[in-house]
């Protein structure tokens, strides 16, 4: 039987996490070194190194979060390597969740169908790999166009900014409510997802809140961790209501 924590899986994804740390370890000293060259005491360096370190916490914490969610049905490896590399906590999660619910798979039950490990790892793999290839083709020429508008109209370049944000936005917000209407059958448990969206919604504010009111700026950097795991603890107690 299929294991999606096989031994051989942590090793292959052991092998590209090393080579992904050892570019970064490549560039981090290279940086030193011309950062020595054009006279940058080591005291600043140091600071900048520990402050840089302390800030990669916060969304350190949501990635964590968002593989030990993955792992239940797809093992350690693959959502470690999905979302250590190139992969996006948003994208992984509703790519996984689509393709296993395609497949008539639970969520919460451990993939051991080789086939369909395959095809979930594909669907979350290709999709964010586009991005790869489109953004060296495509960028250059949507942000020479953002800006043409944006000198000939300031506010309708900031107006087609935003709406482009809230299109990516809607996207995910249809994947939350696409079950509601399941209500009008007697079956609640299509609010699930909403009631957490709005739980996190709510955790976001009130850091937004201590941030701006009580000047406490560094919660600002653990929001996003702090909704999503709010968030996730209110799933346990709606699902247990409506579910």
């Amino acid at each position: 039987m299929f294991n999606p924590n096989s031994a051989i899986l942590y090793i292959l994804v052991g092998v590209i996490i090393l080579a992904v740390l050892s570019q970064s370890v490549f560039f981090l000293l290279r940086a030193l070194r011309r950062a020595k060259e054009i006279g940058i005491s080591f005291e600043k360096l140091k600071s900048t190194m520990i402050s840089a370190a302390i800030f990669t916490i916060a969304p350190a914490v949501s990635i964590l979060v968002g593989v030990v969610v993955l792992s239940v049905s797809l093992g350690v490896p693959l959502p470690w390597l999905r979302l250590s590399v190139v992969g996006s906590l948003s994208y992984e999660t509703v790519a996984a969740g689509s393709a296993q619910t395609a497949l008539n798979m639970s969520t919460s039950q451990l993939v051991t169908d080789p086939k369909a490990f395959v095809t979930i790892a594909f669907v979350m793999t290709l999709g964010i790999a586009m991005s790869l290839v489109c953004t060296p083709i495509f960028t250059k020429k949507i942000q020479k166009g953002f800006i043409k508008i944006g000198n000939k109209d300031k506010k309708w370049g900031e107006i087609f900014n935003n709406a482009m944000f809230l299109g990516m936005i809607s996207a995910f917000l249809g994947y939350v409510f696409c079950d509601v209407t399941y209500v009008f059958s007697g079956d609640y448990k299509g609010l699930i997802p909403v009631f957490v969206m709005f739980t996190s919604a709510i955790a976001m504010i009130i850091c937004g809140l201590l941030s701006k009111k009580f000047k406490i700026n560094w919660i600002t950097d653990y929001a996003l961790p702090f909704s999503l795991i709010c968030g996730m603890a209110s799933a346990i107690p709606f699902t247990m209501w409506l579910g």
